[in-house]
């Protein structure tokens, strides 16, 4: 089996305003792993409905694997309303139960994760049992374990992001979420001594906090690298995050220096944030002037 980046987790359609698109933070980093070139296969469930079969279509026509897409015949395929506020930033109103509650421990699943040389994965998806206790199974792997905290209300439970962060190996999240945690579990206050709090208390070489428009914070191998980000036109913020993490963890696997890698993983978030939708083609003329005129 080739070596790949296993991304599991919640699949649904953004209902945004400028219309429904494809969506789910881990089917988000897949998509933008297959736009830079890597070997990312993607695992989540869909309802026996018209919407989940539209997701294997859409899937299909980027090229991208759909055998690990499981279907459901009770539960329907997952639905978000997303609002923006004036600067383009998303709040969620996430519908409940949805297929991607219960993804299986299916044999074809077990066999891509003990193949993968990463996985990506995250809290949300965590809110139901089933899906929990599979990602568990699936990070208790050699694989480089890569958590994306991704607290959404109500579904941001302490002890769910307690039990991935003992499983991470790279932790990413922004701002607002390492406060969060912080609280939970009496981090240092501040960017950095936040981050390397994190990674004294958890097994994490690697702890990535992004600040939105202000850039990002990455803490890899004990040195601290800071971005100041871009200076953009908001579209929309949706996905952002997602795509930064899909190129900071292309850059990690690759070695890159961590400021090369930090500051591509930001003009890439910073590029989708002037899209709509979380998982526009890669416009790479258009990525690289951006850097350019940030003066990257």
């Amino acid at each position: 089996m080739t070596e790949s980046i296993l991304c599991i987790g919640e699949v649904l359609w953004d209902a945004l305003p400028a219309g429904l698109f494809l969506g789910g933070a881990p089917l988000n980093v897949a998509c933008h792993l297959h736009e830079l070139g890597q070997n990312a296969r993607f695992a989540s469930r869909v309802g026996d409905d018209e919407l989940g079969r539209e997701i294997l279509r859409r899937l299909q026509r980027r090229g991208m694997a759909t055998d690990l897409l499981q279907r459901d015949d009770t539960l329907p395929t997952g639905f978000v309303i997303v609002s923006l506020d004036a600067a383009g930033s998303p709040a969620f109103e996430i519908v409940a139960p949805s297929a991607w509650d219960a993804i299986a421990q299916q044999d074809a699943l077990m066999a891509q994760a003990t193949a993968a040389r990463a996985i990506v994965f995250g809290s949300l998806a965590q809110r139901g049992a089933t899906s929990r206790a599979t990602i568990e199974r699936l990070t208790a792997t050699d694989a480089l374990c890569v958590f994306d905290v991704n607290l959404r209300p109500p579904f941001d439970t302490r002890e769910v992001v307690e039990a991935s962060l003992g499983n991470a190996d790279v932790v990413k999240l922004n701002d607002d979420e390492l406060g969060r945690l912080a609280e939970w579990f009496d981090l240092p206050a501040g960017l950095e001594s936040g981050a390397r709090g994190l990674a004294e208390k958890y097994p994490c070489a690697t702890v990535c906090v992004t600040r939105g428009a202000a850039g990002a914070g990455l803490l890899h191998d004990g040195t601290w690298h800071e971005h100041a980000g871009f200076t953009i036109e908001v579209a929309d913020a949706v996905g952002a995050g997602d795509a930064f993490l899909a190129r900071l963890l292309a850059g990690l696997l690759a070695r890159e220096p961590a400021d090369t890698l930090l500051a591509a993983a930001n003009a890439l978030g910073a590029y989708v944030a002037t899209c709509d939708g979380a998982t526009p083609a890669h416009d790479t003329a258009a990525i690289a002037a951006q850097g350019e005129s940030n003066g990257a």
